[in-house]
This record gives structure tokens, sequence and C-alpha cells, in this order.
């Protein structure tokens, strides 16, 4: 599969235009080590060193419909791999927006501090997600790149109210995209998509 076969694929998949236009403008294959290029543009994830994956395209699409990404938004991600879901969220929440990511594995943070350059409104962290970026919260937006049981609670608390959480819940039993809202300081489960495989979000 090309990228202009991706693209349809997506697009046939109902994703909303932003979020085509954001696969389109990315390079995936900038993100990935160069002996995969080849398959930067399947459909599915692919390995990136230290026992992670860059996530498939089709559940990177479905996490930002959840998610409800809109312009001039603060959104964090926690396991942000090699940085190209950072890019992504980048290009749809525009200048305006500030994108934060969380990496525990010190390579991969730095390496996606390279890769990620030239977009100015992205800082990457290399710390453990689990407790967030609290000096840096409230954030409007929060993805999960990483399987767990529950939503950590430090990460609850810097969600700004109204905002939305989408992560991936069931660990080792095959994960589902969970799209939670906070109402009045309480998180409320909107919707549940079954059927996501992730790597762990690793708690120490």
């Amino acid at each position: 599969m090309n990228k202009t076969q991706l693209l349809q694929s997506l697009r046939a998949q109902g994703f909303s235009k932003e979020i085509i236009d954001a696969f389109s403008k990315i390079s995936r294959e900038k993100f990935i080590p160069s002996r995969l290029e080849s398959s930067a543009y399947e459909d599915t994830a692919l390995p990136i060193g230290h026992n992670q994956t860059i996530s498939q395209p089709y559940t990177i699409a479905m996490m930002f419909s959840l998610l409800q990404l809109k312009k001039s938004q603060k959104v964090l991600e926690v396991g942000s791999g090699s940085g190209y879901v950072l890019a992504l969220i980048s290009n749809i929440v525009g200048n305006k927006g500030e994108v934060y990511g969380i990496e525990r594995i010190k390579k991969l943070a730095n390496q996606s501090k390279k890769f990620l350059r030239e977009h100015r409104n992205i800082r990457v962290y290399n710390k453990n997600g689990i407790y967030g970026l609290p000096k840096k919260a409230p954030f409007d937006r929060i993805i999960i790149s990483a399987g767990y049981n529950e939503i950590p609670h430090r990460l609850i608390s810097q969600l700004r109210d109204n905002g939305i959480i989408v992560a991936p819940i069931g660990l080792g039993y095959g994960e589902s995209l969970m799209q939670f809202k906070k109402i009045k300081n309480k998180l409320i489960l909107k919707k549940e998509i079954p059927g996501f495989v992730f790597v762990p979000l690793i708690k120490k």
C-alpha cells in the first residue's frame, strides 16, 4: 500500500477532512527505521525499537475521531514514541495549539525531538507518563498511546473540565478504545470501541 492508497482507505472509512489532511501532510517514513520505509504506508503497526511500535494509521485516526480535535487546543500524548502522532496532532490543532508528548524511553524521546524540530508548537519530555505534566496543565485533550487497566488518576486531574481523554483500556486481553469526558470533575465514559492491541503503559 502506498500513501495515496492509505489516504483513500481512511477516507472510505469516513474520517474527517482534518484527519485525512494531517495524514496527507505528515510523512510516516520519517518516524520509522529506514529498513522499514517500504512498509511506511501499510495500515499496520510497525516496530520502532525498544519493544515499542508506531501505531496503525487506522487506529490513530479512530483515536483522533474520538478526541474531537480542534484548532488551538492544548493536547497531551502519553507514550509518544517516535513522535508521529504528535506531528499529526500539531497539524490538526494548528500554530495556535500546544502539543506535549511524554516518552519514558530516553532514546525514543531524544529521537522524536530531532524528528519534530520543524514543529514549533510541540514539546517532548522524557518522563513516566502516568504522572502527566502538572506544570503544563490543564489540557483540553489527553491521548494515551499505550494499554492500561485504568486512566491514571493524575492525568484525570490534569484534564480541563469538559475535556476528553481517549485511551486503550483492558491490558493483557486486547484493549477497547475508550472516550471519556470530564464533567464537573468526574470522568464519564462516553464511547467504547473494542478490538485493539497496544504495547503496555509502564507504571514504574
